[in-house]
């Protein structure tokens, strides 16, 4: 089975992110960088379906050349493969040009199974998974939290509200993963030291099937705000619990609360 797993490179989630000049995106100067968590999880159920089927695994993402960093930890993870779609219009790319790229190049040869993150943590977004089945022509189930392949058949579990639903779709097929489906594994130094003899396949917007004007965002960004400062809080002292409970009617009494 042939199996493609599309990744983002996002700031790392422990990163403090400023706002960049412009007010539209945010600073990436200094910034660290790894693979969007989610897609962490996709690759991980990629590698226990190539473990349970055979066949390879092969992860995309779409960027600068930066983000070839991104692709080589998806090798040392166990990835077989990694294709790095040149960003055409450097970083200002949003999810539809992102989901037409991905499905451009995943046209190219075509894969039984595609698993992707159900979303970024950096933008939030989980609707380029689900539009690149449908460029793709393919069915699509979101958010899997349990997966099967029986009979050449996809069965998945996707959670709703009060319970769950179990879904099938003929493969080929593209599923987003959603967190508890699998814990992903670490990286080990046999892995990196292949990672770094593996090739990267660069393809830009010349090598891939697309229609004239393709390329053209559909949302745009227009401002970026830090979210309001929390308001100062007054510590209550006191020894005991009825020590600490008549400071506070005492400080509630003082501001006319009580």
């Amino acid at each position: 089975m042939r199996i493609a797993v599309p990744i983002k490179q996002v700031p790392a989630t422990d990163a403090v992110l400023q706002i960049a000049e412009g007010g539209d995106r945010i600073a990436t100067q200094g910034l660290s960088w790894v693979v969007n968590p989610y897609d962490e999880i996709a690759l991980e159920e990629a590698l226990r379906v190539r473990e349970d089927t055979g066949g390879s695994v092969t992860a995309f993402t779409v960027g600068p050349a930066a983000a070839e960093e991104a692709l080589r930890t998806a090798l040392a993870l166990g990835a077989d493969e990694a294709v790095l779609i040149d960003d055409p219009v450097s970083g200002g790319t949003d999810g539809h040009v992102v989901a037409c790229l991905m499905a451009a190049a995943l046209g190219l040869s075509p894969f039984d199974l595609i698993i992707a993150g159900r979303r970024a943590v950096d933008d939030d977004s989980a609707w380029v998974g689900p539009a690149i089945a449908e460029r793709l022509g393919i069915p699509h189930i979101a958010a899997v939290t349990a997966r099967q392949i029986v009979d050449g058949k996809l069965r998945c579990q996707r959670a709703v509200e009060g319970g769950a639903v179990v879904v099938e779709a003929a493969l080929p097929a593209l599923i987003t993963v959603e967190r508890g489906l699998n814990e992903p594994r670490h990286m080990s130094l046999k892995g990196i030291r292949a990672a770094r003899q593996k090739p990267i396949v660069t393809l830009g917007p010349a090598d891939l099937d697309l229609k004239p004007g393709i390329l053209q965002a559909r949302t745009r960004v227009i401002a970026l705000n830090p979210p309001p400062k929390r308001a100062s809080v007054d510590l209550i002292a006191g020894e005991t619990a009825m020590e600490k409970a008549a400071a506070l009617v005492e400080k509630l009494g003082a501001r006319g609360i009580l």
